[in-house]
Parts: C-alpha cells; structure tokens; sequence
C-alpha cells in the first residue's frame, strides 16, 4: 500500500494535503504564501528563509476590498502617526503575528517591499514597528503591505493612547501541560520498577512498559523541548555557542540512550528522567519569566523622565509635568524647549527643529491654525500652542535614545559578562564530555547521569542576569531620587569616571537666589516692556532672572528673535532692535567686578546699561566638591568672565582648574582633550552644553523644572538634588560591587553542582530543579542588595 506523501507549504510549514499549489519549484497550501513568496522572490528577500525554514506567516485570507479604507480619513491618521511633516511620516504599529528572528529580519527588510519606504525598526520585545516613510505613500499602503505579508498590525483605535498588552506565552503553557501529563503517566507506569516486584512480573511487563513510556517521551522530545533545539540549532548556524547548546545535548542523549535500551532490551532506559527534566526546565522558566515581569526594571524608568511643561492658566503661567498635560490646555514653549504633545499653534511664529525626530537640523515653519508635533523644538521667539493629543512617555523615551545621540563607548562589564557566558559553555561542555568519558572507562552506568547532570547544572543564565539585574534596579531607584539615566549601562559609565567637569550658571550657580540690580540710564515703561518681552522667550537662567526682575507685562509683538548660546538674545519689538548679552557679544567694554556678572542693554544700538548678578551657589555647593575631589579630579568650564574667579578660588584649588569666557566649541574642545587621559564626567544646565554633554563619557544636564533638555545627556537630574550628587556616584560603584559579588556566588554554584554532577551522583530531574533556582536566587540577591546598597547610602 503506497502511503501519500505530506508536504509542507515552503511558506508557512502547514500542511498543504488539500490545496496544495506549485509554483516555482515549491509547494504551498493556499494562493496567500504562494503570493507572499512571489513577493519576496521578485524583491531578492529570499533569505528570509534561510534565517528559519517555514517561517513565514500563513495567509489564507485575502485582503478584502476597502478594509482599511478607515485609514484614510484625517482624523483617524492624526491618532495613529506619532510625527508627519511635508515630506515624512512616522507610525508605529503593534504585530502581534512577531514570533522570530526571521520575521525581525522580513519587517525590517520593508523598504526593498516598498522604496517609500525609509527606515523600519523593530521592537522584538513589545513586538512593536516603528516605520519612516515618505509622503508619497499612504497609511493604508503601508497597513496592506504589512498585511499581505503576514504582519497584519493590531489597530485599536479606542485604546490608541495607551500600551497594547502583550499576549499570554500560550505555547509555553501548552508544552508545560504536555510534560507533565507525559511525566505523570511515565511515572504511573514505572512504578513496578520503582517497588521492585518480583522477576517474573518485571520480565512480563517490563517491555510493555518500556514501550508506552518511549511513546509517552516522544511528545515531549518533539513539542515540549522543540524550544531548546530550535535555539540551539539557530546558534550553532551563527557560530553562537549558547547555553541552550548542552541543554538540548543532554536532552537528546538522554532520550537517545533510553529508546536505545528499550529498542534492544537492555534496560528500560530514562524516559522518567526525561520527561521530568523538560517539565523542570520548562517549569523554571516560565518562572523565571515571572519573575523577571515582576521586577522588571524596563516599564517603569520611562514614568520617571523629567519633562515639565508651562501651562497657561487665568493669564497665569504654571509648571507641571508633562504626564499631567490635559488634552485642550494652553502652553507656552521658548527657544530651545521640547514640544511635550502634538498640538495646535495658537500665537507666536513657530520654527520648529525636528532634528530630534527626524536627524535633519533645518528649521520648519509653522503657521496659525498649524499641527505641531511633539518632539519638535522651538528655535525664536516664545510660541503659544494647544494639546489635542495625550503625552506619550515612551515616545519621548525613543527621541532621548535617539541613534543619533548614541554614543560609541560601549559597556567593557556587559562585554566582559557576555564573554564569561560563552568560554563557560566551551568549558561546560569539556567538563561534560570528560566527565563522560571518564566513567564509560571506570564505571559505565554512571557516564550518561553524569554527562547530563553536568550540562543541566552548570549554567551560565546566573552570570547573565546579574549585570542587568543590578544595573536595572539601580537606574530605578536613582530615577525616583530624580536622577534619571537613560539607560542601564550608564550606571557603570559613571561608577568608571575619573574626571569631573562642571559648568558654572545654572549647574552650580542657583539663578533663582541670586541677587541683581540695574546700572544705567533710568528705563521708562515702555523700555521694561522690551526687557521683559526680549526675556521671556528665553530659558536661559540669566534671562529667565531678568524677567522675574523686570516683572511680566503685556506681550508685544517680537521678530527676527536671535538667541546665541553663551553670548546673548536679541530681536525687534514693536519696531525697536533691543539687544541683551555679555560685553563681547554687544562690543562694551567691561570693566572687571569681583563677584558679579553683567548681562548689557542696547535699544536701537544705544548701550543703555546693565544688570548686574551676584551669584548665590547651589546648597551643598562645598560638600559636593569637597567629596568630588576624593574620588575625582575636577574642573570648571564656564562661558561667564573671570569675575567670580576669586570666589571660586577655594573650591576648585587652583586657577589651572578653572577655565571662563569659554564658548560651547570651546567646551567640546575641552572635553576631547581629557577624554585622552580620562574617564570624563560633564555635568553642566544642557544649554550651551550639548556638545560637551554629548563628547563625555557621561553627560549629566541638570534642570530646573523645564521642558529645556539635551538628547544628548546621558543623565538628567532634578536641580533639587544637586546636594546628592556624590552619593550618587557612590552608589554606582557600590552597584559594580554587587555584580562582583553575584558573579561569585554564581561561580560557586556551578562549583558545588559540578562537583557532584561529575561524580554521577545528581540526577538530572534534580538538576533540572536546581538550576532555575540558582538563577532566581541570583536575581533576588543582586536586586535585594543593591536596594539595600541605596538604602545603606542614603539613597532609597
């Protein structure tokens, strides 16, 4: 009797027994895959099936006509896409079907599907897509293409605004389930070599036995440890030596041997022992998973990002954080400050720089009645605008981890760790082959219990979580003290900081308690309503000092708003050129104060005077420094004149360790220099800091409440906390200390299961047990210390 063959669709790996279609040498089981291969074959995409065989998506349903024709209309893309302008558009979609690296590499492979295609990234974690595309295309184009290929993305729009929740990991449930009703009945069969009954019952049921707990173990080794092979294969092709490696090696000896006794009755093999160490492994880690999910440090950094906004209420401006922001309320934005929300232009002349979003620095114009969208900085004059979309926290997290503000400097401890990992699989598995070897010459029943022991024990995930653990856990505890880090390795870039480098106004001056007075020609009314008209477009501290000094009044019309970082602002009101700045910036000459700053006045040209500031330092000034040089050496780069040299004299000990009337450029210049010699620290306002910030090791912008912020910071810290800033550093040391520590014991775990495991007296079901629970003990050490660590400096 001749048995059909059954084929499996070339596409998605399902059966094709009914519908089989040919093309193109393959078969497939419905037009959708055969369309989706023609796709990709007249794209050159077929390499995506080299990465994973089948594993396409099936399409059995075509796309009807006018499905996404929703897409279409204005108000629903205006809830959809995070950022458009006249030339691209930006959306992210959910993909729910995302299930490998094949399907990672196909959507990020977009643009060769379709060339208005720009740029397409994936989020594999929260199986997002972020997609670029030009205007040439559409939304819906975008979606059908998605579509056609298998990625349809989950649209939801009443729950637009808010995270789509990751589906439950059924299939691991499933092969859960199957281990152990598999585990259970092997057991249940096996109890008559459990209770040793008599030779005569052993020798008629034994084989009967042996060969329902071999089709028992089949399910398992096929679907339930399918996981293990699969990974492990996958990095065996890219030359990856992973710990899923011995893990499906002991899996498969162990199933091998045992259908080998059964088969040739010499025994009745491990099939138990089987069974229970996939259900075991399974087990811990779906536990595992759980708790990695609960103490997770990923979801709940992005709530402490620092982004205030200026509310305009009852005539009355008010601060609040940008979560707060209500769809319909009035904010007002300055030069240089982030658009928190898309919103609406209602006053000013807005140019907009997107180059946060976008990567191209020239600014747009925007007219009345205009969409804005958020991300987009200001650059002129103070601009009015009204929020008709909620904030998006995580939308503001990617602009910060921008590609474009990424620095080349990579983690050496996460290198080391990642290192670590791979020669202790190369070392796990020698161990395990010769532990092997050893007793098939000596004491052969005990070389398969020791091989798989010791590839089961030995495991490496220990040395793996500590690091992200620690770090993790660190970033969130210094997030709720107001020191908010963009990612978790800059805890170990600051931990590694020899040099520290501060800016003078606003970082370790405190504009708000400085004193000032005006020198000059008496200013009229209508010459305060210029001063405070010129300075309330700015966010600089001298400016924003000004303004409170002067007093709010009437706005006034304002063009050809100019702001020169480090020099001054200038701009015509109601006709008049007024002009604020340093005495280079306006051509005065300066004569020299102690303990002062000079910010000069000229109406149409004509020096009319100047303010005069006299600085008043952050509290805990001193104490900051003084614990800084213990641990640092450190230095001031400030753009102001000498004035306050004297002044700053006892904290910075020399005149070499001081640097003024330093321009940006300057700055930056700087920073390279040291970065020579040094692990360098940059802490400075984010103003006329950027470059610096961004050439650091470790850029630090301190704010004070505002929208005001540089992508290219690594840390943004709440000026409140300025005083904590040496305890800070000191707790990222102590945090490298606790992934010191963790990568101790988690040696000394694999030296004590090792010890017993080459010795052939561990089984692999206890093995099995023990494992995730090393890891888990590890995650709940380098997690619980490091709180205790803050708690212990005064952090927590």
């Amino acid at each position: 009797m001749l048995v059909k063959e059954t084929l499996q669709c070339f596409h998605c790996g399902d059966s094709c027994d009914h519908d089989e279609i040919n093309f193109d040498q393959h078969s497939f089981c419905c037009v959708g895959c055969k369309n989706v291969y023609e796709l990709l074959s007249q794209n050159n995409l077929c390499d995506y099936y080299q990465l994973d065989n089948h594993a396409g998506i099936a399409v059995k349903n075509p796309i009807l006509p006018g499905k996404f024709d929703y897409l279409d209309d204005e108000q629903v893309q205006r809830k959809l896409v995070d950022f458009k302008d006249n030339n691209i558009t930006k959306v992210s979609f959910f993909i729910p079907n995302m299930h490998c690296s094949s399907c990672i590499w196909l959507l990020e492979q977009l643009f060769r599907l379709n060339t208005e295609v720009t740029a397409s990234k994936v989020n594999f974690p929260r199986k997002t897509l972020s997609v670029t595309y030009t205007n040439k295309t559409s939304l819906k184009n975008i979606v059908r293409l998605l579509s056609s290929i298998g990625y349809e993305p989950a649209i939801n729009l009443s729950n637009i605004e808010s995270d789509v929740k990751k589906e439950n990991n059924r299939k691991l449930i499933y092969q859960i389930g199957v281990a152990g009703f598999c585990f259970g009945n092997i057991m249940l069969i096996s109890f008559p070599e459990y209770f040793g009954l008599d030779v005569h019952t052993r020798m008629e049921f034994s084989k009967l036995f042996g060969w329902l707990n071999m089709i028992l173990s089949i399910p398992v080794f096929l679907y339930s440890a399918q996981d293990y092979f699969i990974a492990a294969w996958k990095g065996i092709r890219k030359n990856i030596i992973g710990i899923d490696v011995p893990l499906a090696l002991g899996i498969f000896v162990l199933f091998v041997r045992s259908a080998y006794e059964i088969i040739t009755e010499s025994g009745i093999g491990y099939f138990d022992t089987h069974a229970g160490l996939v259900f075991f492994l399974l087990i811990g880690k779906w536990f595992q998973q759980k708790t990695y999910d609960t103490m997770s440090f990923e979801r709940d950094y992005k709530s402490y990002f620092p982004v205030a906004s200026n509310v305009i209420k009852n005539e009355k401006e008010y601060s609040v954080p940008v979560t707060n922001l209500e769809i319909g309320e009035r904010i007002i934005v300055r030069n240089n400050e982030l658009i928190p929300a898309d919103a609406i232009l209602l006053k000013g002349e807005a140019s907009i720089d997107f180059s946060f979003v976008t990567g191209e620095s020239m600014p747009v114009k925007k007219v009345l009645g205009e969409m804005v969208y958020a991300g987009g900085k200001q650059m002129g004059q103070a601009i009015e605008l009204e929020v008709i979309k909620k904030v998006s926290q995580s939308y503001l997290t990617q602009l910060w981890n921008n590609e474009l503000f990424n620095k080349s400097n990579e983690s050496r401890l996460q290198t080391f760790q990642q290192s670590i990992s791979r020669y202790f699989t190369y070392v796990l598995l020698l161990i395990a082959f010769g532990s092997a070897s050893w007793w098939l010459y000596f004491k052969p029943e005990l070389a398969l219990h020791a091989f798989t022991s010791v590839l089961i024990i030995a495991c490496p995930c220990a040395l793996a979580l500590s690091s992200p653990f620690a770090l993790g856990t660190a970033m969130r505890i210094l997030g709720k003290r107001g020191f908010f880090l963009k990612s978790p390795e800059v805890v170990e870039h600051i931990a590694k900081s020899t040099y520290m480098v501060f800016d003078k106004t606003g970082t370790i001056t405190q504009p708000s308690e400085s004193t000032i007075k005006y020198i000059g020609n008496e200013l009229d009314e209508r010459s305060k309503h210029l001063i405070s008209n010129l300075t309330k477009n700015s966010v600089h501290p001298l400016s924003k000092k000004i303004h409170a000094f002067i007093g709010n009044s009437a706005s006034l019309s304002i063009k050809e708003y100019t702001e020169i970082p480090g020099k001054g602002i200038q701009g015509v009101i109601d006709g008049t050129l007024i002009a604020m700045g340093s005495a280079a910036y306006l051509d005065v000459q300066d004569e020299k104060q102690a303990l002062s700053t000079r910010v000069y006045i000229k109406i149409n040209e004509v020096l009319v005077g100047y303010f005069e500031l006299a600085h008043s330092y952050r509290n805990g000034m001193k104490q900051v420094l003084d614990k800084s040089k213990q641990t640092h050496k450190i230095e001031l780069l400030s753009g102001d004149n000498e004035n306050e040299q004297a002044a700053l004299l006892p904290f910075f000990e020399t005149e070499n360790n001081m640097h003024f009337n330093q321009s940006p450029l300057d700055k930056l210049n700087r920073i390279e220099h040291l970065k020579k010699s040094y692990n360098v620290m940059m802490v400075g306002d984010g103003l006329n800091d950027a470059g610096a910030l961004k050439a650091a090791d470790v850029g630090i912008s301190i704010t004070e409440n505002t929208a005001q912020f540089s992508p290219a910071s690594d840390v943004i810290m709440d000026a409140r906390q300025f005083s904590s800033l040496p305890d800070f550093i000191q707790f990222t040391k102590r945090t490298l200390q606790v992934i010191h520590m963790s990568f101790v014991l988690s040696l000394l775990y694999n030296i004590i299961g090792l010890s017993y495991a080459v010795q052939g007296i561990l089984s692999p079901v206890i093995a099995a047990i023990l494992m995730p629970i090393s890891s888990i003990s590890v995650i709940v050490f380098t997690t619980s210390v490091t709180a205790l660590m803050a708690k212990k400096g005064g952090i927590k």
